[in-house]
Protein backbone atom coordinates (compact mmCIF):
# COMPACT_ATOMS: atom_id res chain seq x y z
CA UNK A 1 0.00 0.00 0.00
CA UNK A 2 2.68 2.49 0.93
CA UNK A 3 4.03 1.73 -2.77
CA UNK A 4 0.67 2.35 -3.97
CA UNK A 5 0.93 6.10 -1.95
CA UNK A 6 3.98 6.84 -3.38
CA UNK A 7 3.03 6.21 -7.10
CA UNK A 8 -0.34 8.05 -6.90
CA UNK A 9 1.27 10.74 -5.05
CA UNK A 10 4.09 11.88 -7.96
CA UNK A 11 1.23 11.17 -10.17
CA UNK A 12 -1.00 13.56 -8.67
CA UNK A 13 1.72 16.13 -8.42
CA UNK A 14 2.48 15.43 -12.26
CA UNK A 15 -1.25 16.29 -13.19
CA UNK A 16 -1.41 19.34 -10.53
CA UNK A 17 1.40 21.13 -12.57
CA UNK A 18 0.57 20.29 -15.57
CA UNK A 19 -2.07 22.36 -14.85
CA UNK A 20 0.96 25.04 -14.57
CA UNK A 21 2.11 26.85 -17.54
CA UNK A 22 5.41 25.67 -18.83
CA UNK A 23 8.78 27.71 -19.03
CA UNK A 24 8.27 31.04 -20.47
CA UNK A 25 10.16 31.47 -23.38
CA UNK A 26 12.26 34.23 -24.58
CA UNK A 27 10.85 36.72 -26.42
CA UNK A 28 11.72 35.87 -30.46
CA UNK A 29 9.51 37.23 -33.52
CA UNK A 30 10.29 33.62 -35.08
CA UNK A 31 7.89 32.20 -32.78
CA UNK A 32 4.65 34.14 -34.48
CA UNK A 33 4.50 31.50 -37.33
CA UNK A 34 2.62 28.76 -36.93
CA UNK A 35 2.86 27.01 -33.65
CA UNK A 36 5.82 28.57 -32.38
CA UNK A 37 9.18 27.62 -31.88
CA UNK A 38 8.60 23.36 -31.65
CA UNK A 39 10.55 21.65 -28.74
CA UNK A 40 11.86 18.36 -28.49
CA UNK A 41 11.43 15.82 -25.43
CA UNK A 42 14.72 16.21 -24.08
CA UNK A 43 15.61 16.19 -20.40
CA UNK A 44 18.46 18.39 -18.62
CA UNK A 45 20.80 15.16 -18.98
CA UNK A 46 19.96 15.30 -23.14
CA UNK A 47 20.33 18.87 -23.69
CA UNK A 48 23.73 19.24 -22.10
CA UNK A 49 24.47 16.25 -25.01
CA UNK A 50 22.93 18.54 -28.02
CA UNK A 51 19.39 17.05 -27.73
CA UNK A 52 20.17 12.98 -28.56
CA UNK A 53 18.35 10.40 -27.38
CA UNK A 54 16.78 8.15 -29.92
CA UNK A 55 19.06 5.18 -29.42
CA UNK A 56 19.81 5.95 -25.54
CA UNK A 57 18.88 3.60 -22.35
CA UNK A 58 19.74 3.52 -18.97
CA UNK A 59 18.08 2.31 -16.47
CA UNK A 60 18.84 5.02 -13.85
CA UNK A 61 17.57 7.94 -16.41
CA UNK A 62 14.28 8.49 -18.45
CA UNK A 63 14.35 8.84 -22.02
CA UNK A 64 10.81 10.42 -23.01
CA UNK A 65 12.07 10.88 -26.89
CA UNK A 66 11.86 6.89 -27.39
CA UNK A 67 9.55 4.79 -24.96
CA UNK A 68 11.31 1.79 -26.06
CA UNK A 69 14.08 2.82 -22.92
CA UNK A 70 11.15 2.54 -20.35
CA UNK A 71 12.11 -1.37 -20.75
CA UNK A 72 15.38 -0.70 -19.55
CA UNK A 73 13.91 0.53 -15.93
CA UNK A 74 15.82 -0.86 -13.39
CA UNK A 75 13.56 -3.35 -11.58
CA UNK A 76 14.31 -2.06 -8.23
CA UNK A 77 14.34 1.67 -8.84
CA UNK A 78 11.79 4.26 -9.42
CA UNK A 79 12.62 7.45 -11.24
CA UNK A 80 11.80 11.28 -11.04
CA UNK A 81 13.20 13.62 -13.28
CA UNK A 82 12.28 17.55 -13.38
CA UNK A 83 14.12 20.34 -14.74
CA UNK A 84 13.87 24.07 -14.66
CA UNK A 85 15.50 26.11 -17.44
CA UNK A 86 16.42 30.43 -17.34
CA UNK A 87 17.66 31.83 -20.63
CA UNK A 88 18.82 34.53 -21.62
CA UNK A 89 18.33 35.92 -25.60
CA UNK A 90 19.91 38.48 -27.32
CA UNK A 91 18.67 39.85 -30.71
CA UNK A 92 20.21 42.33 -34.18
CA UNK A 93 17.82 43.75 -36.59
CA UNK A 94 19.13 45.54 -39.15
CA UNK A 95 17.69 48.78 -40.10
CA UNK A 96 17.78 51.68 -42.15
CA UNK A 97 19.18 53.45 -39.30
CA UNK A 98 21.39 50.67 -37.88
CA UNK A 99 21.28 47.33 -36.08
CA UNK A 100 18.73 47.23 -33.84
CA UNK A 101 20.00 45.15 -30.70
CA UNK A 102 17.41 44.11 -27.95
CA UNK A 103 17.89 41.12 -25.04
CA UNK A 104 15.10 39.43 -23.19
CA UNK A 105 14.30 36.66 -20.20
CA UNK A 106 12.64 33.11 -20.06
CA UNK A 107 12.31 30.16 -17.81
CA UNK A 108 10.61 27.75 -14.87
CA UNK A 109 9.35 24.78 -15.70
CA UNK A 110 11.17 22.83 -18.48
CA UNK A 111 9.59 19.78 -17.76
CA UNK A 112 8.33 17.07 -15.34
CA UNK A 113 8.69 12.95 -16.18
CA UNK A 114 8.33 9.96 -13.44
CA UNK A 115 9.24 6.37 -14.32
CA UNK A 116 9.13 2.63 -12.69
CA UNK A 117 8.91 -1.11 -13.09
CA UNK A 118 5.92 -3.34 -13.98
CA UNK A 119 7.94 -6.63 -13.84
CA UNK A 120 11.25 -7.53 -14.92
CA UNK A 121 11.23 -6.70 -18.83
CA UNK A 122 8.20 -4.12 -18.69
CA UNK A 123 8.71 -0.13 -17.46
CA UNK A 124 6.51 2.38 -17.40
CA UNK A 125 6.47 6.24 -17.79
CA UNK A 126 4.24 9.57 -16.87
CA UNK A 127 5.49 13.10 -17.83
CA UNK A 128 4.92 16.71 -18.94
CA UNK A 129 6.88 18.17 -21.74
CA UNK A 130 6.75 21.19 -23.75
CA UNK A 131 5.79 20.47 -27.15
CA UNK A 132 5.61 24.33 -28.88
CA UNK A 133 6.30 27.87 -27.28
CA UNK A 134 5.13 31.37 -28.33
CA UNK A 135 6.91 34.41 -27.07
CA UNK A 136 7.56 37.66 -28.57
CA UNK A 137 6.61 41.61 -28.81
CA UNK A 138 7.60 43.86 -31.51
CA UNK A 139 6.37 47.05 -33.48
CA UNK A 140 6.46 48.36 -36.91
CA UNK A 141 5.19 51.41 -38.89
CA UNK A 142 2.78 51.50 -41.35
CA UNK A 143 0.82 53.68 -43.70
CA UNK A 144 -0.55 56.64 -41.45
CA UNK A 145 0.56 55.17 -38.51
CA UNK A 146 2.31 52.38 -36.68
CA UNK A 147 1.02 48.72 -35.05
CA UNK A 148 2.48 46.42 -32.07
CA UNK A 149 2.80 42.30 -32.43
CA UNK A 150 2.78 39.76 -29.26
CA UNK A 151 1.97 36.97 -29.24
CA UNK A 152 2.39 33.96 -25.83
CA UNK A 153 1.05 30.82 -25.44
CA UNK A 154 2.11 27.33 -26.94
CA UNK A 155 1.25 23.18 -26.82
CA UNK A 156 2.18 20.41 -24.01
CA UNK A 157 1.52 16.85 -23.64
CA UNK A 158 1.21 15.34 -20.94
CA UNK A 159 1.81 11.63 -21.69
CA UNK A 160 1.73 7.67 -20.70
CA UNK A 161 4.21 5.49 -21.56
CA UNK A 162 5.08 1.68 -21.70
CA UNK A 163 8.36 -0.18 -23.00
CA UNK A 164 8.62 -3.98 -23.24
CA UNK A 165 11.83 -6.23 -23.57
CA UNK A 166 10.79 -9.43 -25.50
CA UNK A 167 13.78 -10.42 -24.93
CA UNK A 168 17.96 -9.58 -24.71
CA UNK A 169 18.71 -6.48 -26.24
CA UNK A 170 15.61 -5.47 -28.51
CA UNK A 171 12.78 -3.26 -26.87
CA UNK A 172 9.61 -1.76 -28.57
CA UNK A 173 7.33 0.70 -26.70
CA UNK A 174 4.67 3.63 -26.94
CA UNK A 175 3.29 6.86 -25.52
CA UNK A 176 0.02 7.95 -25.58
CA UNK A 177 -0.37 11.53 -24.85
CA UNK A 178 -3.01 14.27 -24.46
CA UNK A 179 -1.74 17.36 -26.80
CA UNK A 180 -3.43 20.76 -25.15
CA UNK A 181 -2.45 24.66 -25.51
CA UNK A 182 -3.55 27.93 -26.49
CA UNK A 183 -1.55 29.79 -28.57
CA UNK A 184 -2.93 34.00 -29.23
CA UNK A 185 -1.30 36.46 -31.56
CA UNK A 186 -2.08 39.85 -30.97
CA UNK A 187 -1.73 43.07 -33.37
CA UNK A 188 -2.45 46.33 -32.36
CA UNK A 189 -3.29 49.38 -34.47
CA UNK A 190 -2.56 53.09 -33.62
CA UNK A 191 -3.28 55.15 -36.64
CA UNK A 192 -2.61 58.85 -36.55
CA UNK A 193 -5.93 59.83 -36.12
CA UNK A 194 -8.72 57.68 -35.13
CA UNK A 195 -9.32 54.69 -32.46
CA UNK A 196 -6.90 51.99 -31.30
CA UNK A 197 -8.09 48.48 -32.96
CA UNK A 198 -6.68 45.68 -31.94
CA UNK A 199 -6.42 41.78 -33.91
CA UNK A 200 -6.29 38.87 -32.46
CA UNK A 201 -6.43 35.18 -33.72
CA UNK A 202 -6.53 32.43 -31.00
CA UNK A 203 -5.23 28.57 -32.15
CA UNK A 204 -6.50 25.91 -29.02
CA UNK A 205 -5.07 22.35 -29.04
CA UNK A 206 -7.12 19.97 -27.35
CA UNK A 207 -5.91 16.26 -29.36
CA UNK A 208 -4.54 12.83 -28.33
CA UNK A 209 -1.16 12.23 -29.81
CA UNK A 210 1.02 8.93 -30.25
CA UNK A 211 4.60 7.72 -30.21
CA UNK A 212 6.00 4.72 -31.22
CA UNK A 213 9.75 3.23 -30.67
CA UNK A 214 12.03 0.93 -30.88
CA UNK A 215 15.73 0.06 -30.04
CA UNK A 216 18.36 -2.90 -30.52
CA UNK A 217 21.54 -3.15 -28.59
CA UNK A 218 24.71 -6.11 -29.37
CA UNK A 219 28.14 -5.86 -27.41
CA UNK A 220 31.20 -5.95 -29.52
CA UNK A 221 33.90 -7.41 -27.47
CA UNK A 222 33.48 -7.16 -23.70
CA UNK A 223 33.72 -3.78 -23.60
CA UNK A 224 31.75 -2.29 -26.66
CA UNK A 225 28.30 -2.15 -27.41
CA UNK A 226 26.30 -0.13 -29.87
CA UNK A 227 22.69 0.11 -29.42
CA UNK A 228 20.34 1.43 -32.53
CA UNK A 229 17.14 3.38 -32.35
CA UNK A 230 14.22 4.81 -33.87
CA UNK A 231 10.54 6.36 -33.28
CA UNK A 232 7.65 7.34 -35.03
CA UNK A 233 5.54 10.24 -34.32
CA UNK A 234 2.23 9.61 -37.02
CA UNK A 235 0.99 12.81 -38.47
CA UNK A 236 -2.48 13.86 -37.50
CA UNK A 237 -4.82 16.34 -38.30
CA UNK A 238 -5.61 18.24 -34.88
CA UNK A 239 -8.90 18.82 -32.74
CA UNK A 240 -9.92 21.49 -31.08
CA UNK A 241 -10.86 25.20 -32.36
CA UNK A 242 -9.18 28.38 -34.11
CA UNK A 243 -10.66 31.98 -34.13
CA UNK A 244 -10.10 35.82 -34.46
CA UNK A 245 -11.29 38.69 -32.66
CA UNK A 246 -11.51 41.95 -34.14
CA UNK A 247 -12.57 45.34 -31.53
CA UNK A 248 -11.76 48.59 -30.82
CA UNK A 249 -9.25 49.52 -28.12
CA UNK A 250 -10.89 53.13 -26.80
CA UNK A 251 -14.78 52.56 -27.24
CA UNK A 252 -17.19 50.36 -25.17
CA UNK A 253 -17.93 48.44 -28.42
CA UNK A 254 -18.41 44.14 -27.68
CA UNK A 255 -15.29 42.43 -29.59
CA UNK A 256 -16.44 41.13 -32.52
CA UNK A 257 -15.70 37.75 -33.02
CA UNK A 258 -14.59 36.39 -36.52
CA UNK A 259 -13.92 32.86 -38.38
CA UNK A 260 -14.38 30.38 -35.57
CA UNK A 261 -13.55 27.58 -36.47
CA UNK A 262 -12.96 23.99 -36.09
CA UNK A 263 -9.17 22.84 -36.25
CA UNK A 264 -10.23 19.50 -38.12
CA UNK A 265 -9.54 19.28 -41.56
CA UNK A 266 -7.84 22.98 -41.26
CA UNK A 267 -4.49 22.55 -39.10
CA UNK A 268 -2.23 19.42 -38.66
CA UNK A 269 1.04 17.91 -37.75
CA UNK A 270 2.80 16.00 -39.82
CA UNK A 271 4.95 12.50 -39.01
CA UNK A 272 7.72 12.97 -37.38
CA UNK A 273 10.95 10.13 -37.56
CA UNK A 274 13.90 9.82 -35.42
CA UNK A 275 16.87 7.62 -36.04
CA UNK A 276 19.70 7.30 -33.72
CA UNK A 277 23.07 5.24 -32.87
CA UNK A 278 24.76 5.09 -29.61
CA UNK A 279 28.30 3.80 -28.82
CA UNK A 280 29.39 2.79 -24.92
CA UNK A 281 32.83 2.02 -24.12
CA UNK A 282 33.43 0.19 -20.71
CA UNK A 283 30.14 1.49 -19.35
CA UNK A 284 32.60 4.66 -19.18
CA UNK A 285 32.28 6.81 -22.62
CA UNK A 286 29.08 7.18 -24.58
CA UNK A 287 28.36 8.89 -27.59
CA UNK A 288 25.34 9.26 -30.05
CA UNK A 289 24.11 10.73 -32.83
CA UNK A 290 21.05 11.68 -34.09
CA UNK A 291 18.92 12.67 -37.03
CA UNK A 292 15.26 14.10 -36.99
CA UNK A 293 12.93 14.65 -39.98
CA UNK A 294 9.25 15.87 -39.92
CA UNK A 295 7.75 16.66 -43.41
CA UNK A 296 5.93 20.36 -42.12
CA UNK A 297 5.63 21.41 -45.53
CA UNK A 298 2.53 19.18 -46.10
CA UNK A 299 0.81 19.91 -43.15
CA UNK A 300 -2.02 22.15 -42.88
CA UNK A 301 -2.33 25.82 -41.23
CA UNK A 302 -5.29 27.69 -42.43
CA UNK A 303 -4.70 30.57 -40.24
CA UNK A 304 -7.01 33.16 -39.40
CA UNK A 305 -5.54 36.15 -39.94
CA UNK A 306 -7.50 38.92 -39.69
CA UNK A 307 -4.97 41.22 -41.25
CA UNK A 308 -5.10 39.38 -44.82
CA UNK A 309 -1.79 38.42 -45.11
CA UNK A 310 -0.99 34.88 -47.01
CA UNK A 311 -1.19 31.86 -45.85
CA UNK A 312 1.45 30.29 -43.83
CA UNK A 313 3.87 28.17 -45.53
CA UNK A 314 6.06 25.39 -43.79
CA UNK A 315 9.61 23.87 -44.30
CA UNK A 316 10.41 20.45 -44.02
CA UNK A 317 12.32 20.07 -40.55
CA UNK A 318 15.70 18.28 -40.30
CA UNK A 319 17.88 18.19 -37.42
CA UNK A 320 21.01 16.77 -36.73
CA UNK A 321 22.21 16.18 -33.28
CA UNK A 322 25.36 14.53 -31.72
CA UNK A 323 26.59 14.02 -27.79
CA UNK A 324 29.26 12.51 -25.61
CA UNK A 325 29.32 11.61 -22.22
CA UNK A 326 32.33 10.57 -20.17
CA UNK A 327 32.31 9.20 -16.17
CA UNK A 328 36.02 8.55 -15.38
CA UNK A 329 35.15 5.63 -13.13
CA UNK A 330 31.52 4.93 -12.33
CA UNK A 331 32.37 3.51 -8.71
CA UNK A 332 35.32 5.58 -8.02
CA UNK A 333 36.21 8.39 -5.80
CA UNK A 334 33.31 11.17 -6.58
CA UNK A 335 35.13 13.36 -8.95
CA UNK A 336 35.58 9.87 -10.88
CA UNK A 337 32.05 9.39 -10.72
CA UNK A 338 30.80 12.64 -11.77
CA UNK A 339 29.10 12.94 -15.42
CA UNK A 340 31.42 15.21 -18.18
CA UNK A 341 28.90 16.36 -21.34
CA UNK A 342 28.72 17.93 -24.45
CA UNK A 343 27.31 18.12 -27.47
CA UNK A 344 26.16 19.86 -30.76
CA UNK A 345 23.16 20.35 -33.31
CA UNK A 346 22.02 22.04 -36.18
CA UNK A 347 18.73 22.43 -37.63
CA UNK A 348 16.30 23.49 -40.47
CA UNK A 349 13.47 25.04 -39.11
CA UNK A 350 10.16 24.37 -40.21
CA UNK A 351 9.61 28.21 -39.80
CA UNK A 352 9.47 30.14 -43.03
CA UNK A 353 9.49 34.01 -43.11
CA UNK A 354 8.18 35.28 -46.43
CA UNK A 355 10.48 32.69 -47.95
CA UNK A 356 13.34 32.80 -46.08
CA UNK A 357 14.30 29.90 -44.33
CA UNK A 358 15.22 29.35 -40.17
CA UNK A 359 18.24 27.69 -39.33
CA UNK A 360 19.68 27.37 -35.57
CA UNK A 361 22.63 25.32 -34.57
CA UNK A 362 24.50 25.37 -31.29
CA UNK A 363 26.81 23.47 -28.38
CA UNK A 364 26.44 22.59 -25.22
CA UNK A 365 28.22 21.53 -21.56
CA UNK A 366 26.75 19.95 -18.89
CA UNK A 367 27.78 18.02 -15.66
CA UNK A 368 25.83 15.20 -13.81
CA UNK A 369 26.70 15.60 -10.06
CA UNK A 370 25.93 12.75 -7.60
CA UNK A 371 24.78 13.28 -3.84
CA UNK A 372 26.51 11.50 -1.64
CA UNK A 373 24.27 9.65 0.22
CA UNK A 374 22.43 8.55 -2.26
CA UNK A 375 21.68 7.71 -6.72
CA UNK A 376 20.20 10.65 -7.05
CA UNK A 377 21.74 13.19 -9.47
CA UNK A 378 21.87 16.85 -10.32
CA UNK A 379 22.45 17.54 -13.66
CA UNK A 380 23.42 21.19 -14.24
CA UNK A 381 23.87 22.50 -18.11
CA UNK A 382 25.06 25.33 -19.97
CA UNK A 383 23.68 25.62 -23.77
CA UNK A 384 24.44 27.86 -26.52
CA UNK A 385 22.11 28.45 -29.27
CA UNK A 386 22.09 30.57 -32.71
CA UNK A 387 18.79 31.30 -35.25
CA UNK A 388 19.05 32.86 -37.98
CA UNK A 389 17.25 33.18 -41.57
CA UNK A 390 18.02 33.05 -44.62
CA UNK A 391 19.19 34.10 -47.77
CA UNK A 392 18.08 37.24 -46.42
CA UNK A 393 19.37 38.59 -43.51
CA UNK A 394 16.75 38.92 -40.99
CA UNK A 395 17.17 39.03 -37.11
CA UNK A 396 19.51 37.05 -35.58
CA UNK A 397 19.30 35.41 -31.77
CA UNK A 398 21.77 34.14 -29.55
CA UNK A 399 20.81 32.17 -26.60
CA UNK A 400 22.45 31.53 -23.79
CA UNK A 401 19.84 28.65 -21.63
CA UNK A 402 21.41 26.99 -18.20
CA UNK A 403 19.22 24.30 -17.00
CA UNK A 404 18.73 22.53 -13.74
CA UNK A 405 17.37 19.13 -13.19
CA UNK A 406 17.22 16.95 -10.49
CA UNK A 407 16.86 12.77 -11.07
CA UNK A 408 15.52 11.22 -7.69
CA UNK A 409 16.58 7.31 -8.29
CA UNK A 410 14.81 5.54 -5.61
CA UNK A 411 14.83 1.79 -4.55
CA UNK A 412 11.05 1.75 -3.90
CA UNK A 413 10.21 -2.04 -4.64
CA UNK A 414 13.07 -3.52 -2.84
CA UNK A 415 12.13 -5.78 -0.24
CA UNK A 416 13.86 -6.82 2.86
CA UNK A 417 13.76 -10.80 3.83
CA UNK A 418 13.89 -12.23 7.38
CA UNK A 419 15.78 -15.41 7.44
Amino acid sequence: MNLIKKITAFTALAAIISIQAIAQSPMSPYSRYGYGILRDKVTSTQRAMGGVGYAMNSGRQINAMNPASYAMCDSLTFLFDMGVTYTKLWSQEPSESGTLRESSNGGGLDYLTLQFPVSRNIGMSVGLVPVSSVGYSFGSKIKNGSAARSGNGGLNELYLGIGYSPFKGFSVGANIGYLFGTTTNDTYVYPNSGQTSLFQTVVEVRDYSLQFGVQYGFNVGQKNRITIGASFTPGKDLAGHAWGVNYDVDSDSKPDTVGYTSLRNKYSMPSTWGFGINYMWNNSLMTEFDVTYAPWSDAKYNRIDVEGSDRQKFNNRIKYAFGVQYIPKPRGRYLQRINYRAGTFYEKSYINVLGNDVKEYGASLGFGLPTPLSKTVVNLGVEWRRRQASPVNLIKEDYICVTLGINFNERWFYQSKIY
